[in-house]
């Protein structure tokens, strides 16, 4: 699956999983910019916030005059896809200390799967593909407390969504970008492309 001729999609390049989520879009044949400055976002249809550390991305995107860029562009209908780090900055509401972007009507608590000695993969289904299980890495993952009207839903892992839309914003609290499975890739190239 290929970008549209002289899309880019970004990825936020401050801290986290910033190769791996590059890898993975390349290989689906994605145009891939790093974003480190508002210039980069400027070049970009679309952006995954990696994970890594929520607090220190929120620091370092404000400190990069990032912050408030990227919520005035997602607020303006560009595709942002958060993993594990990424989806605490989107979620409107958790016990987080650091003020996130708060563009998703979701809650979330930090780290709710445990440390990273007790990361895991899980089999999961996704509502967005056939039904073959997904291998969802978890990385002291957050869990997503509450759902909001208007957002969908995707996958679960026993009764705890796990992937979430709402219009051009999507959140994993796993971890696709370190499987060899592209399909979350490929589906947000395709929001990125709708």
């Amino acid at each position: 699956m290929q970008s549209a001729v002289g899309k880019k999609i970004g990825v936020l390049g401050l801290q986290g999983s910033i190769r791996e989520h590059v890898a993975a879009l390349r290989a689906c044949g994605a145009t891939v910019v790093e974003v480190l400055t508002a210039a980069d976002l400027e070049r970009v249809c679309g952006l995954i916030i990696p994970g890594g550390e929520s607090t220190t991305i929120s620091k370092l995107m404000r400190r990069a005059g990032l912050f408030d860029e990227v919520r005035a562009r997602a607020l303006n209908g560009m595709p942002v896809w958060g993993t594990c780090a990424g989806m605490i900055l989107l979620a409107q509401g958790g016990e987080s200390e650091m003020e996130p972007l708060a563009l998703m009507d979701l809650e979330v608590e930090r780290n709710a799967y445990g440390r990273q000695v007790d990361s895991f993969q899980e089999s999961v289904l996704l509502e967005l593909t056939e039904e073959v299980l997904f291998p969802a890495v978890f990385i002291r993952a957050p869990k997503v407390s509450r759902v909001g009207e208007g957002v969908k839903v995707l996958a679960k892992c026993g009764d705890s969504p796990i992937m979430c839309r709402q219009g051009n914003l999507l959140a994993t609290s796993f971890h696709p970008e370190l499987t060899d499975d592209r399909r979350v890739h490929e589906y947000f190239i395709q929001m990125c492309n709708g």
